[in-house]
């Protein structure tokens, strides 16, 4: 048995309990881990409340994760029982992380960068192959071209700023006042005070932009991408159609999704251990103060991540 914090009814942070449940085994090609820690993402409370991805209770949430490997299945040649591995298994499906044991395919998982304590490591899968497979994979970003990243201080984007530096862009940033030290500070070339001033006055000719957020934050990017630019929506608004003028300049409005993602997961490993990326864990919450940590992720300011050690 294992202790996990499981729901059988959708709802607030109440409807969370840490209860006894069977520990999985790992199956042909999987590998079962004792988490160390988790990642808590703005998806948790998302799938907490209407089920996002991964439908009814009851579940376990999670998908973030570093830990140690207990034991492997049949077939699994990759990793041995105590190795230490990270990743994000499964997502959008059920992974089940915020317990003692999660189960999973081998190839969710790479090994942890030396650099990063579990606690670190737990905090970069999904936020960092959200960023990776945005800039990197899906708009091809390269050494000397300017790309806007919003809620730069940010899970995804305080990754998303380190990631563009490694590949030689020129960052422009938006973040509130109170965070701009810290967003310089990851490297970010530029950084706007969105509440002060409205970017789409000030910025142009970019050549990537990169929105977390709702509203009209992709037609304003829009507006100061060049032509032929790329708008990576990591927020769901509007199919590529729905935005006649991005048609009009050649623009691509990809919506991306993350995927598991070994050569991500990798590449992210390498950036950590090079001293190129580093993950900035705000708060962390023991596996029992579970609904603490759902309330601190809806709150919404936290500067990069909150984590949960087990």
């Amino acid at each position: 048995m294992m202790r996990a914090v499981t729901q059988t009814t959708l709802g607030g942070p109440e409807v969370l309990a840490l209860t006894e449940v069977e520990r999985p085994e790992p199956y042909y090609g999987e590998i079962q881990v004792r988490v160390r820690a988790a990642g808590v993402n703005p998806v948790d409370p998302a799938a907490r409340e209407i089920g996002l991805y991964i439908g009814q209770p009851p579940f376990i949430l999670g998908w973030d994760v570093s830990g140690v490997v207990e034991k492997v299945g049949i077939g699994v040649t990759r990793f041995k029982p105590g190795d230490e591995v990270f990743g994000m298994p499964s997502f959008p499906h059920q992974a089940g992380t915020h317990a003692e044991f999660v189960t999973a395919p081998s190839r969710h998982f790479a090994r942890k960068p030396e650099s990063l304590s579990h606690i670190e490591a737990a905090g970069l899968p999904l936020c960092g192959l959200t960023a990776w497979q945005a800039l990197v994979d899906n708009a091809g970003l390269s050494a000397g071209q300017t790309v806007l990243i919003h809620a730069a201080a940010g899970g995804i984007g305080h990754l998303a700023v380190q990631i563009a530096k490694s590949v030689g862009a020129h960052v422009i940033a938006t973040a509130s006042a109170g965070k701009h030290e810290f967003v310089r500070g990851l490297g970010a070339d530029e950084v706007i005070d969105y509440r002060a001033v409205d970017f789409a006055d000030v910025v142009s000719d970019v050549d990537v932009a990169l929105t977390t957020l709702a509203g009209d934050y992709a037609e304003r990017s829009i507006s100061v991408l060049r032509d032929g630019g790329v708008l990576c929506q990591l927020y769901y608004s509007k199919r590529d159609a729905e935005f006649p003028e991005a048609v009009a300049r050649g623009i691509r409005t990809d919506f991306m999704l993350v995927e598991p993602d070994l050569i991500g997961l990798q590449g992210l490993a390498r950036l950590a251990d090079a001293g190129e990326l580093k993950v900035h864990v705000s708060e962390t919450f023991p596996l029992e103060d579970f609904v603490k940590a759902h309330e601190a992720m809806e709150h919404g300011s936290a500067t990069g991540k909150l984590v949960i050690t087990v």
